[in-house]
């Protein structure tokens, strides 16, 4: 069997890019039937994972695939498939003639995301990012042109603006350090400064590293985009960009801290903590004030990111399998609420607190399936998000970062008033409107997956707890890397 089966999933992921953009070219599609075929699509790529073995090694030991790889490129895949399903009504009615470049944009990044854990050398992790990165860019701005906007196209622009400046900001930066770390040890192989002491300019160069992902996942300081991207950009396209690049930046930071970097936890321990408190701080004070729900999710999702950096800094196969079944559990959590709120604000005309008003009356499923995401987030049981939680703190518990246990459960407390601001809004406030909200077929079908997925794994956890434990484990067996 040839190395290159190895990208046989990823291949697959840019030609459908490729074909998507030939068929937009080349015929008239009418109406939302690109974007069914490109989900049903993405679709036969998700079961294809669970058939085809894509398990190996590029020459030079540059990519490995294995379970670990495989656990993230589903979890990209289901990520991709929700939010392709999510944005097929917003597309149809706001911008019909660029629907084919926004599936186009969102499958390229796809593909960069799905390189990312089997990373072995900077080159590729470096090129896997920026295709990540990039058209997550041009999709930020997308509702620039939208006819009709809720907020207005300047804060579109802006939102693709900020993350165009933050996400050059860390390649920069990244770039710099790597400069150094491959400059000090004459290789581009992330394992070459495994061994040995490190010199205090190899330590600048490797904490510039962790800067520069910081900025990719969202993590405090590093996270003054999240907030006004995830305002201005369009509601459909920042689900998927909630949830999908964070997935990819954990991956990341688990290959280089816990794979290339792991005997020098000395150097990046104490500045992971630090960047963990901070986000998990940050991101629940922060949120508390907020009135536009994308604004209080965007500083949620920043001070999830904090929880799941715990997580990392256990250094345990423990600690890595629960920062896996967190991330994929957050997957459906956060996409599930972005995609209520979006279908709500299509029809109340914006996405502030005020205008969730009454929404358990005006459509009582769209009210419910609200009410659970938001306990998945505070980690209410028994829904997936209150696994993900305990399974996160036991993990460092047990690897002695009580300290860290403490905060993380404080603070998660702290989460609580905000999440309940917005179930208040929905259940309990009296509003003018009453008119019912009418959810597209699409949407109706992802919100159904995503409360499926968390309400099954909240009841049933032992599945997925599984794939990540076989996961973590093969990632840390050095036979296998994978």
């Amino acid at each position: 069997m040839s190395w290159m089966s190895i990208f046989t999933l990823d291949f697959a992921v840019v030609a459908l890019a490729i074909v998507v953009l030939l068929v937009d070219s080349f015929f008239r599609v009418p109406g939302r039937v690109l974007g069914w075929a490109v989900a049903a699509a993405l679709l036969a790529v998700l079961v294809a994972s669970f058939v085809v073995d894509v398990s190996g090694q590029a020459p030079g030991g540059v990519y490995l695939s294995g379970p670990w790889v495989m656990f993230f490129k589903r979890v990209f895949l289901v990520a991709g498939l929700l939010g392709v399903l999510g944005a097929i009504d917003w597309l149809a009615q706001r911008t019909p003639h660029r629907q084919a470049e926004y599936y186009a944009l969102t499958l390229f990044s796809l593909a960069g995301m799905m390189v990312l854990p089997g990373a072995r050398d900077w080159i590729l992790l470096v090129l896997a990012f920026e295709l990540m990165g990039v058209p997550l860019i041009v999709l930020a701005a997308w509702a620039k042109q939208d006819v009709t906007p809720l907020e207005g196209p300047k804060l579109a622009a802006e939102a693709g603006l900020k993350l165009f400046v933050t996400s050059a900001a860390s390649s920069s930066v990244t770039l710099f350090g790597l400069a150094l770390v491959t400059g000090l040890t004459g290789s581009s192989a992330i394992s070459a400064a495994a061994g040995g002491t490190v010199s205090p300019l190899l330590g600048v160069g490797m904490l510039m590293v962790l800067a520069g992902f910081g900025f990719k996942v969202g993590a405090v300081p590093f996270h003054l985009w999240v907030p006004d991207t995830y305002q201005g950009a369009p509601t459909p396209y920042v689900a998927f960009l909630s949830v999908a690049p964070k997935a990819g930046g954990l991956a990341a930071l688990a290959v280089v801290l816990l794979g290339g970097w792991g005997t020098h936890a000395g150097l990046w321990g104490p500045a992971l903590a630090v960047i963990s408190v901070a986000s998990m701080t940050v991101g629940n004070v922060f949120a508390l004030p907020q009135q536009d729900v994308r604004r209080l999710l965007g500083f949620s999702g920043i001070a999830q990111i904090g929880y799941v950096l715990v997580a990392l800094l256990a250094r345990t196969e423990q600690g890595l399998a629960m920062a896996l079944f967190f991330i994929a559990t957050y997957v459906f959590t956060n996409l599930g609420v972005f995609l209520v709120v979006h279908a709500a604000a299509e029809e109340s005309g914006g996405h502030t607190l005020s205008r969730l008003v009454g929404l358990s009356r005006r459509n009582p499923a769209l009210g419910a399936a609200l009410l659970v995401f938001l306990l998945s987030l505070a980690g209410i049981p028994f829904v997936a998000g209150f696994w993900a939680k305990l399974f996160v703190f036991l993990a460092a518990w047990k690897a002695g970062l009580g300290v860290l246990v403490l905060v993380g459960v404080v603070l998660a407390v702290v989460g609580l008033f905000y999440y309940l601001s917005v179930a208040r809004s929905t259940f309990m406030a009296e509003g003018e409107s009453s008119a019912p909200v009418r959810v597209g077929l699409a949407v109706k079908l992802a919100i159904a997956v995503c409360l499926i997925a968390v309400l099954g794994f909240g009841l049933w956890p032992a599945p997925l707890v599984e794939q990540a434990n076989h996961a973590a484990s093969a990632f840390l067996q050095p036979k296998s890397g994978g």
